[in-house]
């Protein structure tokens, strides 16, 4: 029980001096607009940042995966990898806990650092855990970035189609490359509340426009047929639990870390209450019309509410594309030494030559429904789940690690208060 109540109260004394600070100053000072919109790191924060980052885009593939895969199986699915996820999840945020506490010992400070995953896997497994933990990630971030770009053309272009798909992404590129200017993740608090709010509308739009309209003349639910369809939906779904790249910077971002506990799962079953109906509900409407309608908004009638809802989820794709950003802005600022200044003009000046191969990446490739697919098959499923489950496995795999703090110990770090 020792062992237990020093990780507690390491957890406290870890955090990050300059956010301890600045939630006592907050304190002090009383109402502060600034503080209200722009410093966030409280458990609410924590949720709204994994529960908005959690689904965007693929809350409109994931009709077009119940076509591929069936009703029966893409229920049972999105269930089996959502609670699956925040399993790993919680491994990840073990391992922070314990890489962390590691280096309190030894008198290192966080103060102008933000933590990473593979900074994480480098401490507790050595450099090569930390490379391939590194390319996974930096991959797996680089395309979802690609994936919001592409899928901002893709939604403007059913309200207006002035211009092509591509021109659109031009346009979406350069506002979507003024994320540079946002530090890190303790400064998403209004965008992750807004977020959270425009996906919210978006997939209850979705169920109440496709039970409105009812089910089209003929339709057919023929899911199942083929293998390679069944799999490929499977992926996307895979994709859409798949948000763990930035697990670590959420949690680094927090007043009080050890406070995380269970947030990731907390979010994951409210992100079933968005994704389970509108899906399900669509895919009742339309049945196989979805297999050659990746995007569920080319077959819901154009109205008021659903141009409303393409603005929402424009908006929402730039704070997705910062979420995903961030930490590659993280890793580029390290590498040429950046990561500690202060000043934000020049930290965004820096974080410019991370968006420009992004942008040219989502001009190339034109469709972002068989590219979830991709993410998911050959990035998530190693990114999110296996990596994250041997690291673990690795790290208490002797009798001596998992006595001290080992994965039956720490949860109780993690629930206490």
């Amino acid at each position: 029980m020792s062992n237990q109540k020093q990780a507690e109260e390491a957890m406290v004394s870890i955090n990050d001096t300059g956010h301890e600070e600045k939630e006592v100053s907050n304190d002090e000072s009383g109402f502060s607009l600034k503080s209200v919109l722009w410093h966030g790191g409280s458990v609410y924060d924590a949720w709204f940042s994994c529960s908005s980052n959690q689904v965007a885009q693929v809350l409109l593939t994931l009709p077009y995966s119940f076509s591929q895969m069936g009703m029966l199986s893409g229920i049972i699915l999105q269930i089996f990898y959502g609670f699956l996820g925040s399993w790993t999840a919680y491994l990840i945020s073990v391992l922070y806990v314990e890489y962390r506490s590691r280096k309190e010992k030894e008198r290192v400070s966080f103060k102008n650092h933000v933590i990473q995953w593979f900074e994480v896997l480098d401490g507790l497994l050595g450099p090569t855990w930390k490379a391939v933990g590194l390319a996974f990630n930096c991959t797996f971030l680089m395309f979802g970035s690609v994936i919001q770009l592409i899928a901002c053309a893709s939604n403007i272009y059913y309200i207006d189609d002035k211009f092509d798909k591509r021109t659109w992404t031009y346009i979406f590129g350069a506002c979507c490359a003024t994320t540079v200017f946002i530090p890190s993740f303790h400064n998403y608090r209004m965008w992750s509340f807004l977020g959270l709010g425009m996906t919210t509308y978006t997939a209850w739009y979705m169920t109440v426009a496709s039970l409105v309209h009812g089910q089209v003349e003929g339709v057919v639910h023929s899911g199942p047929t083929k293998a390679v369809l069944y799999f490929t939906g499977a992926t996307n779904i895979l994709y859409t639990f798949g948000g763990h790249a930035v697990t670590v910077e959420i949690m680094h971002a927090m007043w009080k870390p050890k406070k995380f506990k269970c947030i990731y799962l907390l979010a994951t079953l409210y992100v079933f209450t968005l994704t389970l109906p509108s899906a399900a509900a669509t895919y009742w409407a339309f049945g196989d019309q979805l297999l050659t309608h990746s995007n569920a908004f080319s077959l819901l009638p154009r109205t008021p509410w659903r141009d409303a809802a393409v603005i929402l989820m424009l908006i929402h794709q730039f704070i997705t594309f910062g979420f995903a950003c961030t930490p590659l802005y993280f890793v580029w600022e390290k590498v040429i030494g950046m990561h500690d200044t202060k000043s934000i003009l020049l930290r965004a000046l820096s974080r410019l030559p991370v968006v420009i191969p992004i942008w040219f990446f989502a001009i190339i490739f034109p469709f972002f429904g068989p590219i979830n697919s991709a993410v998911g098959a050959l990035l998530v499923s190693f990114t999110v789940y296996i990596i994250p489950a041997l690291a673990h496995m690795l790290t208490y795999r002797s009798a001596s690690a998992r006595q001290v703090n080992g994965p039956f110990s720490l949860p109780l770090v993690f629930i206490s208060t």
